[in-house]
């Protein structure tokens, strides 16, 4: 570690990195690097404790500093973590639990390390284990702004969706045609913009 940097000072530009994140509401691109450095300072910063705690029958006060430091920089990439899991769910939720909107979309792939991939990706598949449980009576991706009226519901494709499983069958949504369907196995399909109500 060198002399002319503090303590957690990287740990400290991670932390700054999420609060413009948010107060810019939007997603900065993960920051590798200063990720790595960080986690190469607590590995020095480890091993002078641990031969802090070697050297001297009683603990020096530079023991206390250093574990200090490692405990901040430790907290510090936790909440930069947790902030951009955070981001990610809301991203995920705000396209009505599409994965594909934002995988595909390269200007939002491109800030995405390959573990927060993962993460959608994992997080994807449980939320559709859990609503498959629930599919006939409740579609947890549906807005809650307001109840459905019906159970069915007049929709006209604005998008090409290809072959969409529902309840009575499969159904091949193209552009400009009209279906009566069930709410509850098209909801998804009119919040990510591909069906509109009729």
């Amino acid at each position: 570690m060198t002399d002319a940097r503090q303590y957690g000072e990287l740990a400290t530009q991670l932390i700054l990195e999420a609060r413009r994140s948010t107060q810019t509401d939007t997603l900065l691109k993960y920051n590798d690097g200063l990720v790595r450095s960080l986690i190469r300072e607590q590995r020095d910063l480890e091993r002078a404790a641990e031969s802090l705690m070697t050297e001297n029958t009683a603990p020096p006060p530079a023991l206390l500093i250093i574990q200090t430091a490692i405990n901040r920089n430790k907290r510090c990439l936790l909440a930069y973590h947790s902030h951009r899991v955070d981001r990610l769910r809301d991203m995920y939720w705000a396209v009505g639990g599409a994965l594909p909107h934002i995988l595909t979309n390269q200007d939002i792939r491109s800030k995405l390390s390959p573990h927060e991939v993962d993460y959608l990706r994992s997080y994807n598949s449980s939320v559709m284990e859990f609503r498959a449980e629930f599919s006939h009576e409740l579609d947890i991706t549906a807005g809650i702004t307001h109840p459905p009226k019906d159970l069915h519901v007049m929709v006209r494709v604005v998008r090409d969706c290809g072959v969409i499983q529902t309840e009575l069958g499969s159904i091949d949504f193209k552009k400009g045609q009209r279906f009566m369907v069930r709410r509850a196995d098209i909801e998804h399909l009119i919040v990510q913009g591909y069906l509109e109500e009729v």
